[in-house]
C-alpha cells in the first residue's frame, strides 16, 4: 500500500516493555509448521497459535497492555469495554487478574454462551450490561456511561497502547522465524494488523505483510479506496471477530502505510477452511480465526517456496453455529444449489424428476411447498446437494431437457435470503 511520502508520523511504541507488562499473563504462544497447508501451497506455512491464549484469542495482549500500563488511581475508578466477543473475554479477564472493577456493554442479542464467557473470565470483577440491538448502540451507551462515572474506555483497537499489546505477536513470530517472508493477518478495526506492521517493519523491513478481511465487511479495504475511515453501511456480520463498520483513524494511517496488500475472502471459502482445519488437523477455530488461512489460494504464486505465517487469532466458535458454517461451505465449493421448481400439475411428475432429473448422486436435503393450502399444486422449494460441483451443469440440462420451469435461488441474495 505504502504511501509514505505525504502521511504523517507514525507512533513509535515500545513493543518490548509491552511484552514484559503482559510475560504474566500472555502465552508465548507457539509457530507450528503445518504439513497439509504447506504440501498444499509448497511452501512452509506456519500457524501462529494465538487460539491456544487463556482467552482463545490474541485480544487479552491489547486490553491488558493498556490496563497495565495506565495509572493505578486512575484504574480504580473503573474500566468500561463494548464487545460482544474476544475484547470483551480479554477485557474481563485483565479486569479479574489486576483486581479492577470492569463493566462490559454487550448488544441484546448476544449469545448466552458468550455473556457466560465473560462472566466466567471476569470471575466476579466485572459487571455485564446488555443494551442496544446493535453493536454501534451498546458502544455509543458504553461511552456514555465511560463518562458519566468518570471511569476509563479501553477501545478494541483504536488506542496506542491496544496496537503496542497485539504487536507482541510480531515480536514472536520474528523470534521464532527470523527469516519470515510473508505473513497473513486478519483484519478487523486493525489493531493486530498495525502493531505487527509497526514491529516488523522496524525489524525486518522485506517481509510482505498481507491483510485479510471478509467479503462482508470490506472496512479497512473501503478506507483504502476512500483515502480516510468510512462507515459501511451495512456489513455481514458472519465473520464476527473482524466484521467492523468502521476502522480507527490510527489504525487505517498505519495500515496504509506499512500493509504490502489488502485481500477480501469469500464467508464461504472461510466456512471450509474451518470445516478442513477441524477434520485435517482437529482444530476448532472461530471465522475470524481461519481469515488468513483461507486467503492463501489468492497469493499461492508469490508464496511458492517462501516461510509464510498465517495468524490463526482465535478459537471461540460457538458449536451452535456448526450447521451454518457447513451450509456456506457447501454452497461456496457448488456442491449445494436451492431452487423453486414448478412441478407440471400431473400424476408422477415428482417421481419423474427424482428417477429422469437427478444424477445417480445426487441428493434431495430440502423439499417443502410454499403454500400450505395447495400442496402438489404450488411451486416447491427444493434443496439439492451434489457430490461434485462439476454435476452442476448437467443438472440444469437435464431440468432444461424436461422443460422443468425453475428458479436458481443461489444466484438471486435477495431471494436466497428470503426464502432460504
Amino acid at each position: 500500500m505504502n504511501h509514505t511520502s505525504t502521511e504523517q508520523a507514525l507512533p513509535v511504541l515500545d513493543f518490548e516493555a509491552a511484552r514484559k507488562r503482559l510475560s504474566t499473563v500472555v502465552s508465548h504462544t507457539p509457530l507450528m509448521l503445518n504439513q497439509n497447508l504447506s504440501r498444499r501451497y509448497q511452501a512452509n506455512i506456519f500457524l501462529k497459535r494465538e487460539d491456544l491464549q487463556v482467552v482463545r484469542s490474541y485480544k487479552i495482549r491489547g486490553a491488558f497492555n493498556m490496563m497495565s500500563a495506565w495509572p493505578h488511581d486512575v484504574l480504580q475508578r473503573g474500566v468500561v469495554c463494548a464487545s460482544a466477543g474476544n475484547h470483551a473475554q480479554g477485557f474481563a479477564y485483565s479486569c479479574a487478574h489486576l483486581q479492577i472493577k470492569g463493566v462490559v456493554f454487550m448488544p441484546s442479542p448476544t449469545p448466552k454462551q458468550k455473556i457466560h464467557q465473560v462472566s466466567m473470565f471476569g470471575d466476579g470483577w466485572i459487571e455485564i450490561r446488555l443494551t442496544g440491538d446493535t453493536f454501534d448502540d451498546c458502544q455509543a451507551a458504553a461511552l456514555e456511561y465511560t463518562r458519566e462515572h468518570h471511569m476509563t474506555f479501553i477501545p478494541p483497537f483504536e488506542h496506542p497502547l491496544i496496537i503496542e499489546g497485539q504487536g507482541t505477536v510480531g515480536v514472536e513470530i520474528l523470534e521464532d522465524l527470523p527469516e519470515v517472508d510473508y505473513i497473513f493477518i486478519p483484519v478487523g478495526g486493525g489493531g493486530l494488523a498495525s502493531g505487527i506492521s509497526l514491529y516488523m517493519k522496524s525489524h525486518r523491513p522485506q517481509v510482505k505483510l498481507i491483510g485479510a478481511e471478509p467479503e462482508g465487511a470490506p472496512s479497512m479495504l473501503e478506507a483504502f479506496r476512500a483515502g480516510h475511515p468510512v462507515k459501511l453501511d451495512h456489513i455481514d456480520n458472519f465473520v464476527d471477530g473482524a466484521a467492523v463498520r468502521q476502522v480507527g483513524d490510527l489504525t487505517f494511517r498505519i495500515c496504509r502505510q506499512l500493509l504490502d496488500d489488502m485481500t477480501l475472502v469469500p464467508e464461504g471459502r472461510i466456512c471450509s477452511t474451518i470445516l478442513r482445519l477441524y477434520n485435517e488437523e482437529a482444530m476448532v477455530v472461530e471465522p475470524a480465526g481461519a481469515l488468513a488461512i483461507a486467503a492463501l489460494p489468492d497469493f499461492r504464486e508469490q508464496i511458492r517456496g517462501k516461510n509464510v505465517v498465517c495468524i490463526v487469532s482465535g478459537s471461540n466458535n460457538d458449536i451452535d453455529r456448526m450447521q451454518e458454517i457447513k451450509e456456506r461451505s457447501l454452497l461456496y465449493e457448488g456442491l449445494k444449489h436451492y431452487f423453486i421448481i414448478r412441478f407440471a400439475q400431473r400424476p408422477g411428475a415428482l417421481k419423474e424428476f427424482v428417477n429422469e432429473v437427478l444424477g445417480p448422486n445426487d441428493d434431495i436435503v430440502r423439499f417443502e411447498y410454499m403454500q400450505k393450502h395447495h400442496k402438489e399444486t404450488g411451486p416447491a422449494l427444493v434443496g439439492i446437494e451434489l457430490k461434485d460441483p462439476r454435476d452442476y451443469d448437467v443438472l440444469i440440462e437435464r431440468m432444461r431437457e424436461k422443460h422443468i420451469q425453475f428458479t436458481e435461488l443461489n444466484k438471486d441474495d435477495t431471494l436466497f435470503g428470503f426464502i432460504v
